[in-house]
């Protein structure tokens, strides 16, 4: 029997392909890590040369101070109070400090800076607003409406017309100056404002009763106490009967103004011994 050859079917025919090796996972990743590396390594340096560069530039350090809202505090002062600022980099110099050097003054209530590029540093200031002269172990001194001490008083204040106030360190133990009642007194003081020909004549209180504040007008010896409220009204009521009160009472030890539409008066016990 003789052999036949017969032809191979293709279909069938194994394809030999060599397969290829697989990359590894940790290239995929090390690729945009390097890309990423790589860029956020450029800015670092940009960013290193910027700085160093602005921190040499001589044009941004400090060479004007500019002050707005002082009235008591000159220029001067303020300046002396931000020593050491000038001359420092302008982006780089500590606002927030030299805010808290200013506010370490006692005529100084706040405080606001602000950088003008290239060198100018602008001040703004908001001033305390004496109230009255307080009497405080002996000596006198200018505060506000909070009882906040600001400078002891003298003849550079001579233009400021303020009432005399005693009594604003009753129950302090220390001798500073009790907040309510130096609250009391600032409202006497701005209500009594809004009648000029009483706020003329206003002279002292007395605030050593914080819910009776005790009030003496110029050219009144008498003591008049005008309770909490409504100072205004009950002083300028007094004014006008004034001149007929004392035509019927010639020595008044103190005047009573807190019962509104009633005046009660205490004559003088001396003039009665006599």
């Amino acid at each position: 029997m003789s052999l036949v050859a017969a032809p191979a079917d293709k279909r069938f025919r194994r394809v030999h392909v060599k397969p290829s090796r697989r990359r590894g996972w940790w290239r995929a990743l090390l690729a945009p890590v390097a890309v990423y590396g790589g860029v956020g390594l450029l800015v670092a340096v940009a960013t290193y040369e910027v700085g160093a560069f602005v921190n040499r530039a001589g044009v941004l350090r400090v060479d004007r101070i500019v002050v707005a809202g002082n009235e008591r505090l000159s220029n001067g002062d303020v300046s002396a109070l931000l020593t050491g600022m000038r001359g420092e980099h302008i982006l780089l110099t500590d606002l927030p400090g030299w805010r808290r050097r200013l506010l370490a003054s006692p005529w100084v209530r706040d405080a606001a800076l602000k950088r003008s590029l290239p060198s100018t540093i602008e001040v703004t200031l908001w001033e305390r607003t004496p109230v009255g002269i307080g009497r405080l172990d002996g000596q006198l001194y200018l505060f506000d409406e909070h009882g906040t001490v600001i400078d002891e008083y003298g003849a550079q204040y001579a233009d400021l017309d303020l009432p005399m106030v005693d009594g604003l360190t009753t129950g302090n133990a220390d001798g500073t100056a009790d907040e309510s009642r130096a609250e009391l007194a600032a409202r006497v003081i701005a209500a009594v404002r809004t009648q000029p020909a009483v706020a003329r004549r206003l002279s002292q209180i007395d605030v050593t009763d914080v819910r009776n504040a005790a009030v003496i007008l110029s050219g009144e010896p008498a003591v008049i106490y005008v309770g909490d409220d409504r100072f205004a009204q009950r002083l300028q009521a007094y004014v006008e009967l004034s001149e007929t009160l004392h035509a019927r009472v010639p020595a008044i030890d103190y005047i009573d103004l807190r019962f509104d539409g009633r005046i009660f008066v205490r004559p003088s016990e001396k003039k009665k011994s006599k």
